[in-house]
């Protein structure tokens, strides 16, 4: 105790110092934290004076000064984003059409100021919902139902072109517009089902009548084949009474190869059977 009471107490004057530095030293850490400011790869930044306003002058990445408290720092982010919309429009011959747009969009660096002061941070949100809704519906108009299906690639690219128009007004920029959903209502969805079952129906009908033209022509033709053969038959009956009996040989032969292969005995008389070929005589008669 003795010992802390003699340790010297140091004068007003001297913690007066001492304060003033910590105060300064505090100072500078906060305006060497606060003078600074870092722009990343992909971003733009744009500072606000609040004694001039937004400033005009962009601020590209890396790393840049400011005055702390006076100045304040707006960092947007350039890069391309994806952006989907879903609308229902009706086409031109009044069926309702359920389209997905996927957008992607990103600002115009050099316009940034001019975006902040008009639109604000969020002008994806504020512009883009209703730019591509009145677009999707004044385009989608002009198509019928079947026409958004086989014409989609020119549907997709009219629908560009109108919207990089609309947007380069807000000083947004597009980078690629597609369509990634194209549906219909379920009324048209039911027609269409019908129409290709009636056109399948259309078709097997067709098939069916084809195939009984062609059956008659091949009866026609089978039975003027037949009436062919038998002319020539008995033309050569007439002309040659051997045809006859060159007829049975053949005949007798056939029986004969048949029992042959046959595993059974069979007792028959062989006029039934035309083996009686001992009887025929060379010139068309029987002995």
């Amino acid at each position: 105790m003795n010992t802390l009471n003699k340790l010297p107490i140091p004068s007003p004057q001297v913690m007066g110092s001492l304060l003033g530095l910590v105060g300064g030293g505090s100072a500078l850490v906060w305006l060497g934290s606060n003078s600074l400011f870092n722009v990343e790869g992909g971003h733009r930044a744009i500072v606000f004076n609040r004694f001039v306003g937004m400033k005009n002058e962009v601020y590209e990445e890396g790393t840049h000064l400011r005055i702390p408290w006076l100045e304040r720092v707006t960092i947007y982010d350039v890069r391309a984003k994806p952006n989907m919309i879903t609308s229902t429009s009706g086409s031109r011959d009044l069926q309702m059409v359920n389209i997905s747009l996927r957008v992607l969009t990103r600002p115009v660096p050099t316009n940034l100021p001019n975006i902040y002061r008009t639109l604000g941070t969020d002008y994806a949100e504020r512009v883009l919902p209703s730019i591509i809704q009145e677009t999707l519906k004044s385009v989608v108009a002009q198509y019928n139902a079947s026409q958004l299906i086989t014409m989609r690639e020119a549907v997709s690219r009219e629908i560009r072109q109108v919207l990089t128009i609309r947007a380069k007004q807000f000083d947004i920029v597009l980078d690629d517009v597609s369509i990634t959903n194209l549906s219909f209502g379920r009324e048209y969805m039911s027609a269409v089902e019908a129409k290709q079952v009636a056109a399948q129906e259309a078709e097997r009908a067709k098939f069916i009548v084809e195939k009984a033209l062609q059956d008659k022509k091949s009866a026609i033709i089978r039975a003027e084949g037949e009436a062919a053969s038998a002319k020539l038959i008995g033309d050569a009956v007439s002309n040659n009474p051997s045809f006859i009996t060159l007829r049975r040989i053949e005949a007798a032969r056939s029986i004969a190869n048949t029992l042959a292969n046959s595993q059974n005995k069979a007792f028959l008389n062989t006029e039934s059977l035309l083996l009686n070929l001992g009887d025929i005589d060379i010139k068309g008669g029987k002995r």
